[in-house]
């Protein structure tokens, strides 16, 4: 086994136990090199493995994508919310999923939990459907689509699941 399997998370505990004891006496920075081997070391077998970022372009561009859609979401809510209560439909949707890695199902439910005026309730545990509640719900196929393309299509190209 490496004597840093996760050189990252080893700088980082070596710092913070420094910035958190506010020394660098040699005591201190004996510990922290301690912690910085032996915690990283103890728990790199629990960790994840995580899809990697296939198409990183792409992944910019969704990022891109989901902040001008939050925006846009903002106004439509605002203007939602100022007019008249009657006129909103409340409603859940079952959509149904193809992502098949934890890390994309959770971009996706999070992606759709951050456009405001949807919320992603809960995933099925087969992992096959995503319970979304939308302000306004007029169209339930449109929504389903309008994730389906806009969110889930790319993030099973950006990570390849």
């Amino acid at each position: 086994m490496k004597l840093f399997p996760m050189p990252f998370h080893s700088l980082l505990l070596f710092v913070v136990w420094l910035l958190l004891n506010n020394s660098i006496s040699a005591g201190h920075i004996v510990l922290a090199t301690f912690f910085a081997i032996t915690i990283p070391w103890l728990v790199t077998g629990m960790r994840d493995e995580h899809p990697k970022i296939l198409k990183p372009w792409l992944a910019i561009r969704y990022v891109l994508m989901v902040m001008k859609d939050i925006l846009t979401a903002n106004v439509e809510v605002a203007l939602l919310i100022i007019g008249p209560v009657k006129k909103l439909k409340p409603g859940f949707v079952a959509i149904p999923i193809d992502v098949d890695s934890d890390l994309g199902i959770t971009i996706l439910a999070s992606t759709v939990s951050l456009t405001p005026g949807t919320v992603s309730a809960e995933v099925s545990k087969d992992r096959a459907w995503l319970y979304v509640h939308a302000l306004h719900l007029e169209n339930e196929a449109e929504l389903i689509e309008s994730v389906k393309q806009r969110y889930e299509r790319p993030i099973k190209e950006i990570f390849g699941c």
